[in-house]
């Protein structure tokens, strides 16, 4: 680091020049970039997506989405029986109006599947109980199966069908209203309500600066959001090759804006501020620099391999979007990484003692009141880890009830056009099982014959045989309605007994649907979560055990890593599945489950986004043991050293995180809450509660590191120190 930091001093210029051309570069591809991110959530080698392949292969539609369900309600007086045929034209003339508004490239593809009332049957509906009619015989809807969105240009057509409907029931239904609900229309209902990437940048850069002007109070409070700017940009310029070589999800720009932010600041915050110290400890301002690099430059360099480590491991897992995720969340902390340790000194070596105005705070001498802190926590060091124990204990609890799949339709919209039409329908006796329904792709001559034998399957409310659309190259899809909606790993039991049946039954090709997916992605994703975590804690470890020439303190931050992710799933559990606090926060009701994506993401970046603090804070407190201080001592001064700076960062990971949490979603407002509430709980629990508690526990244990090990990794061996208690800490404070 320090012959790296002489390298950038020599070559300011040049390394100002080089920043600033990839950050054009990367405003320039920002949006050809985001315009190439895709939306693709399949399973590869599941059979519930080889099942969605065939029937998208044979009808153009369906397979991978979960439905429209359209509705038409007549006006007072009229009844469906009597205006069967006009329904039925009006619910058919969907297809040509959307084929007409398609694009020249897909005017030769169906865009969508209608089925409706009109050429089904129902195996199951007793006499009188049609299937897509309501109790009171004034509103019938129909199935919309479309394609699925391939990219973020590629809408669901939820707009184009609700305009299509409109024009259809001017002409045919005078007087009738008609609407668009289903999981995705429930979802995408309140987009046009959220915020976009670029504001919700700007929310999180404007409550970072209000935290970098208390920690710094000068100008050098905008020399972090300058490195973040730059660094966010760099990563989109990164992805633009990615994309050509590999899909690339549209999560990714939503963590390169808002994770991006906060790491490169957070990064930028810890080698700035160690400048300083240096600065006010007397060095010129060369040294100064040199000497933050050697210390909180390598600091900075193994936190950036630890969130990579973390993002990387994602690439085990056979789910291409979660593989993409990975590559492309890792550039974010390399990006961060690079610029820090070239941009950030080359900018202190020339104009630092410039911008460092006006010289309000100084940091010749650790905070006192962190300092004081520390001291309390060590005295009271068993008292300290229970009570951070009990309320991790409390968190672990919560989450052996966590439940894996995706949000309940209650939970996805409160208002707006999707959540009225569903009304209407439960209303009339529809049930949420119609809004996922399984698709069982057989052979035409075998059809009624199967959905006869799944109609048996305890949970499912009614089998429907299509006619039209739903029959081609001699295939069919039968329609299986559970009788609740199938969205997580609690209510997909009748998708599982569906499964198991038709797969005895002769001339099934396969089955697909919502329920479906979640199944597969169950088997699938977590069935691998076990060698995701092995390779993560074990390459982690090892680059730990090398910075901090130890082999407890590695494995204690791996587990306490652990234990606190745990933890988060807990708080994710009691917030959004059981419903404690989204009402109130975000007018969303219970979601009833975990979107199944959701916890592998947050562990993927959170393991390493709080590892972070680990890293500063035992880095700092390993230097001041080598210098000569006891553990203890070392605690003390570590945390007096760090502790404002790791609260610092942590809020403003906070604020990004809280920023994502504005926008659009209930999926992305799961993840970023989560994240949030994982790093402030690192933040104050575990680092400034268990982390100096156990460290002050371990004693002399915490720097026992084997001759033969610091051979093998390269490093210096590990010199204990006598641990009998000094002046200092014979004078700490009492409580």
């Amino acid at each position: 680091m320090e012959r790296w930091a002489e390298f950038v001093l020599r070559h300011r210029k040049w390394v100002v020049t080089f920043w600033l051309a990839m950050m054009l570069g990367g405003i320039a591809v920002s949006q050809t970039v985001t315009d190439r991110l895709t939306i693709d959530f399949k399973l590869p080698s599941e059979p519930g997506t080889k099942a969605a392949d065939l029937i998208v292969e044979n009808f153009g539609t369906g397979g991978d989405t979960s439905p429209a369900l359209v509705s038409i309600t007549l006006k007072q007086g009229q009844t469906v029986d009597e205006q069967k045929a006009a329904v039925h034209q009006a619910f058919q003339q969907l297809i040509p109006d959307l084929a007409q508004a398609s694009s020249p490239a897909k005017r030769d593809a169906q865009p969508v599947r209608v089925v409706d009332q009109t050429d089904t049957v129902d195996v199951t509906a007793p006499a009188g109980d049609p299937a897509f009619t309501t109790a009171d015989g004034r509103t019938a809807f129909a199935y919309v199966f479309y394609r699925f969105p391939q990219s973020q240009t590629d809408l669901a057509p939820t707009d184009r069908i609700q305009e299509s409907l409109d024009a259809s029931l001017a002409e045919l239904l005078p007087g009738a209203t008609g609407g668009v609900t289903g999981i995705d229309p429930l979802a995408l209902g309140d987009e046009e309500s959220g915020t976009g990437v670029l504001v919700e940048t700007l929310i999180g850069a404007v409550g970072a600066l209000a935290v970098l002007a208390f920690v710094f109070a000068s100008m050098l409070a905008l020399l972090p959001l300058l490195i973040a700017a730059v660094s966010i940009l760099t990563t989109f310029l990164l992805l633009l090759p990615l994309t050509y070589a590999t899909d690339v999800s549209f999560i990714v720009q939503f963590l390169v804006a808002l994770i991006g932010l906060g790491v490169a600041i957070d990064y930028s915050l810890i080698l700035v501020t160690r400048w300083r110290e240096e600065r006010d400890h007397g060095r010129d301002n060369h040294d100064a620099v040199v000497e933050a690099m050697k210390h909180a430059g390598h600091a900075v360099l193994f936190s950036g391999i630890t969130v990579a480590i973390g993002l990387l491991a994602l690439v085990v897992l056979p789910v291409p979007f979660m593989r993409s995720i990975g590559m492309g969340g890792a550039l974010i902390p390399f990006a961060s990484v690079a610029v820090t340790l070239s941009l950030t000194p080359a900018i202190l070596g020339g104009i630092g003692p410039k911008i460092d105005w006006p010289k309000v705070r100084h940091e010749n001498t650790a905070s006192k009141s962190w300092s004081r802190w520390a001291a309390l926590v060590v005295r009271h060091r068993w008292v300290a880890a229970a009570s951070a124990f009990v309320v991790l204990g409390a968190l672990f609890v919560a989450f052996t009830g966590i439940k894996i799949g995706a949000p309940a339709s209650d939970s996805l919209a409160k208002n707006g056009p999707a959540y009225d039409t569903l009304q209407v329908l439960e209303a009339g006796g529809v049930s949420t099982g119609s809004l996922t329904p399984i698709e069982v792709l057989v052979t035409a001559d075998r059809a009624t014959a199967v959905a006869q034998e799944l109609s048996t399957v305890k949970g499912i409310e009614r089998v429907l045989v299509p006619q039209g659309s739903s029959t081609a190259n001699g295939k069919t899809v039968v329609l299986v309605i559970p009788a609740t909606e199938t969205v997580n790993n609690q209510t997909v039991q009748p998708v599982k007994d569906v499964k198991k049946l038709a797969d005895t039954l002769p001339g099934v090709l396969g089955v697909a649907g919502l329920g479906t997916a979640q199944v597969d992605f169950l088997h699938g994703v977590y069935g691998n979560f076990p060698l995701m975590l092995a390779i993560i804690a074990i390459l982690t470890y090892i680059l730990l055990v090398r910075a901090f020439r130890s082999l407890l303190l590695p494995l204690k931050a791996v587990l306490l890593n652990l234990v606190s992710l745990a933890a988060v799933y807990g708080a994710m559990r009691l917030f959004w599945q059981d419903g404690f606090g989204s009402d109130e926060l975000f007018g969303i009701q219970e979601t009833g489950a975990v979107t199944f994506w959701v916890p592998l993401m947050v562990f993927a970046f959170l393991f390493g986004l709080s590892m972070d603090y680990e890293v500063f804070i035992l880095a700092r407190i390993r230097e001041e043991y080598d210098a000569g201080r006891s553990t203890n001592e070392a605690v003390i001064e570590g945390i007096g050293r760090t502790g404002r700076l790791v609260t610092s960062a942590a809020l403003i990971l906070f604020l990004a995180f809280a920023a994502l949490a504005s926008g659009p979603g209930t999926d992305l407002k799961i993840m970023a809450t989560a994240l949030g509430f994982g790093i402030l709980l690192d933040a104050t629990i575990v680092r400034s509660l268990l982390v100096p508690s156990l460290v002050s526990l371990f004693g002399k244990w915490n720097w026992y590191l084997p001759d033969w090990v610091a051979k093998v990794l390269r490093i210096p061996p590990s010199v204990l120190h006598d641990e009998t208690p000094t002046p200092v800490e014979a004078g700490l404070p009492r409580a």
